[in-house]
């Protein structure tokens, strides 16, 4: 199955009122096994990659051509978006041109007449090539790729002038953060989430920072219009946990276990429980059918 964009996805979790699962993928085993979670579940994926990530695989062409390979390798047949995270505007058209088939412009840092310029003019490329855009507004908390936010809660008539320019999605700070929640963390301002999607009307929003959000929380952010949430950290953990365990067990030390397709199997194994837990708590488990 080809790459898709994330418009009907987001057209179909709004209607039926779930989210639709936004995972960073850093490598092949990575990849992987977020796909093989999707297609055994039956359920939509967006693929989400950070220009860090891009830069450590070698570049946007082998990240497409990689994650559309696998896709025809292991004969996926659920709905797949390949979407740049928080890309510069230099980096969104480089994603657009290697085949990614959504991106996220992240001009959140500028001026909002010199984001909503830009924004402009990637959704004006993203269109000629049947892509999708999505934009922010209000800082994300935390550290993305150097782009540093303290978590702002987002105005609700700048999102909907973002909104207004033709964007397919619509990130609003509602005070989460990327990485870890500290312990004095306030919670997401639900108060300004039902204004910011009153003010954007039908417009699919994203929750960035899903890592430790608690569950209650996602579920009554879901209910009031997010669509898609992105989730990093979590797996980033699993996966360290279990290969923690793995070699503190001295299991590669036995036989081949130093092979590193047994070395990264419990890591692996770690992203994909924790890419179910979240599809089930987002409800779009079987969503694909």
């Amino acid at each position: 199955m080809a790459l898709v964009n994330v418009r009907e996805m987001m057209k179909k979790a709004e209607r039926e009122h779930y989210a639709v699962g936004h995972f960073n993928i850093n490598n092949l085993e990575w990849t992987k096994a977020i796909l093989q979670v999707a297609e055994e579940t039956r359920t939509p994926v967006i693929l989400g990659v950070s220009e860090g990530a891009v830069k450590y695989m070698c570049g946007f062409k082998v990240v497409a051509d990689m994650v559309k390979a696998m896709v025809e390798g292991l004969k996926i047949t659920v709905p797949v978006a390949l979407h740049l995270d928080h890309g510069s505007y230099d980096g969104a058209k480089a994603a657009l041109e290697a085949g990614f088939s959504s991106v996220m412009f992240d001009g959140s840092h500028y001026p909002i007449e010199e984001n909503i310029q830009k924004t402009k003019e990637i959704i004006a490329y993203a269109n000629s090539l049947g892509c999708t855009v999505e934009a922010e507004v209000g800082a994300i908390g935390g550290e993305e790729d150097g782009v540093i936010g303290a978590g702002e809660v987002a105005d609700p008539n700048e999102c909907a002038t973002v909104a207004s320019l033709g964007v397919d999605i619509l990130a609003a700070g509602i005070g989460n953060i990327h990485g870890k929640y500290p312990s004095n963390w306030k919670g997401l301002d639900f108060e300004a989430l039902a204004k910011i999607k009153e003010a954007v009307g039908n417009m699919p929003l994203v929750l960035h920072g899903g890592t430790g959000i608690p569950a209650d929380m996602i579920k009554k952010a879901i209910s009031l219009g997010v669509c898609k949430i992105n989730v990093n950290t979590e797996c980033q953990l699993a996966f360290q946990e279990e290969t923690r365990k793995y070699i503190e067990a001295g299991k590669d030390l036995q036989g081949k276990g130093f092979d590193p397709r047994k070395l990264l199997a419990p890591g692996c194994e770690g992203i994909k429980r924790v890419v179910r837990e979240k599809m089930e708590l987002f409800g779009s488990l079987g969503k694909a059918e």
